[in-house]
């Protein structure tokens, strides 16, 4: 039946003649007409013509009633083919929102009732999802997920303050009585430094290479060659982008000629495992290589000082812990108080160190046991911000403070770390690139102030010449910056163009309270030689 007759049966034309506005026969005749061809005007309360105005069906997929028009036009009749011909209902809301409206327009356009047009299926979800559906949990205290070591009960129990690292929740530090946060860093540190500190390193980023080819899958992910490193040594790994920018770093042991423990930064395991992945699913398929996240399988417990063999030996079974016969930069399977354990012996503090790593579930348990067969010797347990101090005094870098994601190996004073007869690795063509062998690139220097009390800003711009005319040229910035209680002054690490041939140099950083002079020197603040590691 005709749209025009449709409105005079129902009504239509006695409420137009009710309100003063008879029909016109003219329009009656167009509106007739246009029945069937997809020209009628109801889609929005106007004379204009429907290929004139823009009245949205599916705002998901943008789909207007023009559009559905088109469609029949284009001779779909099926509502099947003009719903894949527009889109019209094929967003989330799956076809319960916008096939309605769709239906009668389609049906009006074909010049049938909408019920021999026919519906698409309607498919989950037949209501809309709220906003509150999709936030969840995810508001206030719970607005990210908290992710807690098993040592983290001890740490809440003996009063640590907490901060959120990627989203783990780690011990700051651990303040006494009467103590403020620079108070206790300096106890933890000096502690530490003199006899024996104990740290949750828990949240390192674990995974495991294992497979026939782990060692050339090694050989080809990181800078550093790995085919010579025998089973039972470590070695520390450098992991560029295709770029040739520092992307992760870590201590990597190699427990057998097919399998590899790496370890990561906290915040970048996900990032990592992510890459490696990648390169072996598209790039190197041909390769027998498993990996495996083991992250949060193993905890893993930093000592670290001149006594910390003294406080360990006494629970090592199966292996010889003297520096002799396990020296620097080794690793090896045995037990520790009890537990199956892989102990590597390496340092993030510049001292004697081990980290041990015991399955999860045995973490409290070890570091107990730990807490008490170091009380001899004045353990005591550091947090966060000592770890930065300790490893700061070393020039130890951490990956995203200390670098942007423009800083190479040769920038970070880690050319070392490359693999000079490696015939490739990830990143290695972009080493040769002119920006990153060009000069004035900014590297990574230690800075002293002339002042020892003045602490730099971390982030702070750093100038040659305070008293040029604004604006000032900016040569670089602070990335680290503590005060050092071991050396009773302050340190810092910065970015500086050149940095590596101003050794020596003065430059000005401009601070809230005045522009602070600094020196510039090597970032090995503390025991340059490494004699401490290996006692």
């Amino acid at each position: 039946m005709a749209a025009a007759a449709v409105g005079r049966r129902g009504g239509g034309a006695e409420a137009a003649r009710a309100l003063g506005k008879e029909a016109q026969a003219s329009d009656i005749a167009v509106a007739q007409d246009r029945a069937g061809t997809g020209e009628s005007h109801k889609e929005l309360p106007t004379d204009r013509r429907s290929s004139r105005v823009r009245a949205f069906i599916d705002f998901q997929n943008d789909v207007t009633a023009k559009d559905i028009r088109l469609a029949v036009r284009e001779g779909m009749r099926s509502i099947e083919h003009v719903k894949r011909y527009t889109t019209n209902g094929m967003a989330t809301d799956q076809g319960k929102m916008s096939n309605i409206n769709g239906l009668m327009i389609a049906a009006d356009a074909v010049g049938k009732p909408p019920p021999e047009v026919g519906l698409t299926t309607f498919r989950p979800p037949y209501t809309p999802t709220t906003f509150g559906a999709f936030a969840g949990y995810h508001r206030g205290a719970t607005f990210e997920v908290t992710r807690r070591t098993p040592i983290d009960p001890w740490a809440e129990a003996n009063g640590a303050v907490f901060e959120p690292v990627s989203l783990w929740r780690r011990a700051w530090y651990f303040p006494q009585a009467g103590e403020d946060m620079e108070a206790a860093v300096a106890r933890e540190c000096l502690a530490t430094r003199a006899s024996a500190g104990i740290f949750d390193a828990s949240t390192l980023g674990k995974i495991e290479v294992a497979g026939p080819d782990a060692v050339e899958f090694m050989n080809r992910m990181y800078t550093n060659p790995w085919t010579k490193l025998a089973p039972g040594r470590c070695r520390y790994g450098v992991l560029l982008g295709e770029d040739g920018y520092i992307r992760d770093d870590g201590v990597i042991g190699r427990l057998s000629n097919d399998l590899f423990h790496v370890t990561t930064t906290t915040g970048g395991a996900p990032r990592v495992l992510n890459m490696m992945e990648d390169y072996l699913q598209t790039e190197w398929p041909d390769l027998d290589v498993w990996l495996t996240s083991t992250t949060e399988q193993w905890a893993t417990v930093a000592l670290n000082g001149p006594n910390a063999r003294k406080v360990l030996e006494g629970l090592v079974e199966g292996v010889d812990i003297s520096a002799e016969a396990m020296p620097h930069m080794s690793v090896a399977e045995c037990r520790v108080a009890g537990f199956p354990a892989r102990l590597f012996r390496l340092s993030f503090t510049g001292e004697l160190g081990f980290e041990i790593n015991v399955p999860a579930r045995h973490g409290l348990a070890l570091w107990e046991a730990l807490i008490q067969a170091g009380a001899p010797h004045d353990i005591c347990a550091y947090g966060t911000e000592a770890m930065h101090v300790l490893r700061a005094e070393k020039g130890f870098i951490i990956i995203g403070q200390d670098t942007d994601g423009t800083v190479a190996p040769e920038d970070a004073n880690l050319g070392w770390a490359i693999g000079k007869k490696k015939p490739d690795f990830v990143g290695k063509r972009s080493l040769a690139r002119p920006d990153l062998v060009a000069k004035g690139r900014r590297q990574l220097v230690g800075l002293m102030t002339e002042d020892g009390k003045v602490k730099l800003e971390e982030g702070a711009q750093i100038v040659l010449d305070p008293d040029q005319p604004l604006p000032m040229k900016m040569v670089g910035h602070v990335t680290s910056s503590y005060h050092s209680a071991t050396l009773g002054r302050s340190i810092a690490m910065a970015l500086i163009e050149g940095g590596h041939e101003r050794e020596g140099e003065t430059v000005h950083v401009p601070m809230p309270d005045g522009v602070v002079r600094a020196k510039i020197t090597s970032t090995a603040f503390y025991d340059p030689d490494g004699d401490r590691l290996k006692l």
